[in-house]
């Protein structure tokens, strides 16, 4: 009996092949009728050039093996609707079902993007709407919802800096970004024809004033910072911040991926930020990631609305709406249609769920539940900066770096309980980050769970580190070499 316990051979379910592993010459998911017409040769009825040798091989399964097969692997996926995602600067919260039914209405789901104005009203209230409200949120004066996601809101916004500064004839060359902004904004400011300047934050983690006095010459077309940071601190000085860089003739971009911890409590509009985007996709509940697509509305003060890409939702003379075609100074279109239309319509609906007394619950559960976090694990891991939390808190593996454990093993053992792994090594100015958010949607007995996983790691690490260094152990692929997996990847099956 122990020999054949032993030497069973594990279950499918445990153990699953390639659907190419699972073909069998013959088998067909489809039994069709016997041809009643001379056949033809695929060369002759499609041509040459619409033949590909590369797709012989292509499995041969039945029905039921397909089904099963990808039922299985549905299976594995771990989801928002199965657990907490604590990743910091990311903002994953869940996505409610009636976002979902609104979205899949009549007319917001089948309307064509060619559908004449007179005839597509819903539609363009749907979006003048989600404007609006978003004007009142940031507390800028106009919006536009074609930008796709939020790296291409910071493009868009960039862009809309440079032609407002061209026009005044300000050609400026760069764009001071400090060290503590959103991963992408260097990138943004590249492409949008700037050169980058970093700025180093100080002991608080926030803009450092006087480093900024010195940077903000009349070669600085502006800063780009993230508000609160990548490390959930907010800029407490961000007014005079703004004086610095407007008293240069500079403007001011504000990258919005944070602003879960804003909506309903402070507007950056009155902060004096100039231009910003949002991530529908993070702050408004809307399919993040690879169930995108995102969304990220480019907001400004008066000055830029110039500026912004066309054509512009707005209230036509009948009472109605129309699209805007008509503005000489945009920077043109960033997005084909009107962006991601159905992400605004289900913001929309998230927005007018909440109402504004909603909304500003939210956010303040989210920093609640941050802080909870933070104060539950800060005797067993290192918290590089002091200034209070936001929305998120930030760690460093500095204790546990002294037993050979770093960040990426500990989120690494965070899998075997159930949990998804933090944001890992990020933001770039703390060693060994940690980086945790939680968002409003995780209740206490989920958050009290997470955070047990974490303090139980933090004791395996003192008492057996060479355990934590070999995790994940529960999982059905084990440690994997991430170097070879981003420089050589394999992308297709080879029989």
């Amino acid at each position: 009996m122990e020999n054949r316990i032993k030497n069973a051979r594990p279950h499918m379910t445990r153990n699953e092949g390639l659907i190419f592993e699972r073909s069998s010459p013959g088998k067909s998911g489809a039994e069709l009728p016997p041809l009643d017409v001379p056949a033809v040769p695929l060369e002759e009825a499609l041509g040459d050039e619409f033949l590909r040798a590369e797709v012989e091989g292509f499995p041969e399964v039945s029905e039921v093996d397909v089904i099963r097969h990808f039922t299985r692997l549905s299976t594995w996926n771990y989801s928002i609707d199965a657990g907490l995602y604590p990743l910091g600067s990311c903002t994953m919260k869940y996505n409610p079902r009636l976002n979902e039914a609104v979205a899949r209405l009549e007319g917001p789901a089948t309307d064509h993007p060619y559908t004449p104005e007179s005839l597509a009203q819903g539609c363009l209230k749907i979006l003048g709407e989600t404007a609006r409200c978003l004007v009142e949120i940031t507390g800028m004066d106009a919006v536009s919802l074609q930008p796709a996601a939020g790296a291409q809101g910071e493009l868009t916004g960039l862009l809309m800096i440079r032609a407002y500064l061209e026009d005044q004839g300000r050609n400026r060359k760069y764009i001071i970004v400090p060290d503590s902004a959103h991963g992408t904004n260097p990138a943004s400011v590249t492409i949008a024809g700037y050169e980058t300047r970093n700025l180093k934050s100080n002991a608080r983690g926030c803009v450092d004033l006087e480093q900024l006095d010195h940077a903000m010459t009349e070669e600085a077309a502006g800063l780009m910072l993230t508000n609160p940071n990548t490390l959930g601190v907010f800029e407490t000085e961000i007014e005079k911040v703004c004086q610095v860089v407007h008293a240069r003739g500079g403007l001011v971009y504000m990258d919005g991926a944070n602003m879960n911890a804003l909506v309903g409590v402070a507007r950056p509009g009155e902060f004096g930020v100039d231009v910003m985007h949002l991530n529908l996709h993070k702050t408004f509940s809307t399919p993040h990631g690879g169930g995108g697509p995102g969304s990220g509305p480019a907001a400004v003060k008066r000055i830029l609305e110039p500026y912004l890409p066309a054509p512009i939702v707005e209230p036509a003379a009948d009472g109605g709406w129309r699209l805007n075609h008509d503005r000489p100074r945009s920077i043109g279109r960033v997005r084909a249609w009107y962006g991601n239309f159905g992400m605004a319509v289900r913001a929309l609906a998230y927005i007018l769920a909440y109402g504004p007394s909603g909304l500003r619950q939210a956010t303040e559960d989210a920093v609640l539940n941050a802080n909870y976090v933070r104060r539950r694990l800060s005797d067993l891991y290192e918290l590089p900066y002091e200034a209070p939390s936001m929305h998120e808190c930030v760690f460093s593996d500095r204790r546990q770096a002294t037993r050979g454990v770093h960040t990426g093993d500990i989120a690494k053992r965070l899998i075997d309980y159930g949990f998804h792994p933090y944001t890992v090594s990020f933001p770039l100015i703390v060693a060994g980050a940690m980086m945790i958010e939680p968002t409003e949607t995780a209740g206490k007995a989920e958050l009290d769970a997470f955070i047990d996983a974490l303090r139980s790691i933090a004791q395996e690490v003192e008492e057996d580190p060479e355990f934590v260094l070999k995790a994940p152990h529960t999982t059905r692929v084990s440690r994997l070499d991430e170097a070879a997996a981003a420089r050589k990847p394999v992308l297709r099956w080879k029989p």
